[in-house]
């Protein structure tokens, strides 16, 4: 048999399929190597382009399925400390918004690196603050409106020059009406990515746990966005939250108006449209295998919005969500 006999045509060799990629795996690697890279920051030689990679990284999870990424943050699946969390959960939040509004590649990662990179001039004391069960003293929160621009000149001192990214850091906490820290500037002045970065890290805050309190349901957290009468925020931006995140996203556990308990499992087009994901039915039995229900259908409506201690249910994404979803 000739050589050329004996070598096995590419058609008819095995094909062997990549293993899918898992969002909930690929968002907790991101968090560690976040987390080691903030800790040794002044000790980085390439502090930028390591923060760059693992922006791109978290963008790439988000694409691979956004819903699964939304539901790591509100099903607290993403490991590690609250300071290091929050960034991630935050960054996640922008890449899912960043997408709806088109921005374009460029933004997109300026924005993500800024979420990763916000708190940093305030990470050792994030702890500290995050164990308190009183109020901050004076003195606390002068740092806590100092963080910005302590953010910003350590990102200058290990190499970050990109303007865009600084400027994103330094504004995230100030306001259109110019209400907020550390110059009190306003619109115009407030970027459009700073204002993203913004609204993002305030509706993280608040659906997070402390220490000192239980996470809001999402559709409170929302609301209190919307009606904010201190710190308005842009209109337009904020109608891309309610259409991408809405009361209900994924992960958020819910009681539907027949009784059963399920979890939303997916955005559907039209804005207000769910996919559940049934775990009990009304009688508090175990579904098996879970019922699968979409929001409009006949009797199912979501009712309210459940803690999993509320739902008296456990359960993995991966029970959810398949092998995407697997640690």
């Amino acid at each position: 048999m000739s050589e050329t006999n004996q070598l096995q045509s590419p058609l008819e060799a095995p094909a062997f399929a990549e293993p899918t990629p898992s969002v909930l795996h690929q968002l907790n690697l991101c968090n560690r190597e976040l987390e080691r890279l903030l800790h040794n920051l002044r000790n980085e030689h390439n502090a930028e382009r390591e923060i760059r990679d693992i922006a791109r990284e978290v963008i790439r999870a988000v694409s691979i399925n956004p819903d699964i990424a939304l539901a790591c943050i509100f099903l607290s699946q993403i490991n590690g400390t609250y300071a290091v969390r929050h960034c991630i959960e935050t960054a996640v939040v922008c890449v899912v918004v960043a997408r709806a509004m088109d921005l374009d590649a460029g933004n997109t990662l300026t924005v993500t690196a800024a979420a990763l990179t916000m708190n940093v001039g305030m990470l050792r004391h994030h702890e500290t603050f995050q164990n308190k069960n009183t109020p901050l003293t004076s003195e606390e929160m002068a740092i806590v409106r100092r963080h910005p621009e302590e953010s910003v000149d350590m990102l200058r001192c290990v190499g970050v020059e990109d303007d865009d990214w600084i400027s994103c850091v330094l504004m995230h906490h100030e306001n259109d009406e110019g209400s907020g820290y550390p110059a009190g500037i306003a619109s115009p002045e407030v970027t459009l990515n700073a204002k993203l970065l913004s609204l993002a890290d305030r509706y993280c805050a608040q659906v997070s746990a402390r220490n000192y309190r239980r996470s809001l349901p999402p559709y409170q957290a929302l609301r209190n966005l919307i009606e904010d009468k201190v710190a308005p925020v842009d209109p337009v931006l904020v109608q891309y939250f309610q259409r991408e995140l809405g009361d209900f996203p994924p992960g958020c556990v819910v009681r539907l108006t027949s009784g059963e308990i399920g979890v939303v499992s997916q955005r559907l087009a039209g804005g207000d449209g769910r996919g559940i994901h049934c775990l009990r039915d009304a009688a508090g039995g175990v579904l098996r295998p879970a019922a699968q229900r979409r929001t409009g259908d006949e009797g199912c409506c979501i009712a309210e919005s459940l803690s999993e201690d509320q739902a008296s249910i456990r359960f993995s994404m991966k029970q959810i969500w398949g092998p995407q979803a697997s640690l």
